[in-house]
């Protein structure tokens, strides 16, 4: 019987309708938990939604934390003990407790913590477990993790040379060093909000320039992602052939 459960609760692998039901239903609950977040008062009608949406977070969180010993290979009772200290179980029970205050009035903890509806957004996070599109992504940021993370220091090294240049170069212009920063960050990502920005022609031509060459950097992790997607793609494919 908990075997079963645990089949139904995870990733459905194509052949389970009743997984599959489950996986979609899971996903219209969580797109229904985020309405009340797009409106700043809470209506009567927005916590009926919020207390049906986080019933079934409950739900299921109980019901993967009953089945665990199925999620791990050795199926030992430490997997009681291991499943709550794993990425998505520690999400699942994020996007809970801001909404348990109006479970039971009581709990003034708890009431506390709906203050901190921004958590909450972490909801869209448990949509990861049913999407195999998401599940590739997450395969490719892992495998490409080393080459993202050069790319990472390279555009932050730019953004800190850059800042240093124009903060030198335009001392009046940035009232901080801070401002240097935001301002290299703005112009690596080519965005330009326009709302500092150098005002002698050596600043405007480091300016130029460090917009040429952010978009060159930005671009690195986009290809990075892409090819990596794209092997997973052929990859997922070929396996499916055989």
């Amino acid at each position: 019987m908990r075997q079963r459960v645990f089949e139904i609760v995870e990733k459905s692998k194509g052949d389970d309708k009743l997984s599959s039901l489950y996986d979609y239903s899971m996903i219209i609950v969580i797109v229904a938990s985020l309405i009340p977040l797009a409106f700043k008062e809470e209506t009567k009608l927005l916590l009926i939604i919020d207390l049906i949406t986080v019933s079934v977070f409950i739900i299921d969180y109980i019901l993967r934390w009953a089945t665990a010993d199925y999620k791990y290979e050795n199926k030992s009772i430490t997997s009681f003990a291991r499943y709550p200290f794993s990425v998505m179980a520690i999400i699942d029970l994020l996007s809970i407790l801001p909404s348990l205050g109006i479970l039971n009035s009581g709990f003034k903890v708890l009431r506390v913590l709906r203050m901190l509806r921004a958590i909450r957004v972490v909801r869209v996070f448990k949509a990861f477990r049913y999407s195999k599109n998401l599940e590739i992504i997450i395969r490719v940021l892992a495998k490409s993790k080393n080459a993202l993370i050069a790319v990472c220091m390279l555009a932050g090294g730019y953004i800190l040379v850059s800042a240093l240049i124009i903060f030198n170069v335009e001392p009046d212009s940035f009232r901080s060093f801070f401002d240097a920063i935001y301002w290299a960050t703005v112009s690596l990502t080519t965005v330009g909000y326009g709302d500092i920005y150098p005002v002698s022609t050596v600043g405007r031509i480091i300016t130029m320039l460090s917009s040429i060459f952010g978009i060159a950097i930005i671009a690195l992790p986009a290809g990075i992602i892409t090819a990596g997607y794209m092997s997973e793609i052929n990859k997922d494919n070929d396996d499916g052939l055989q």
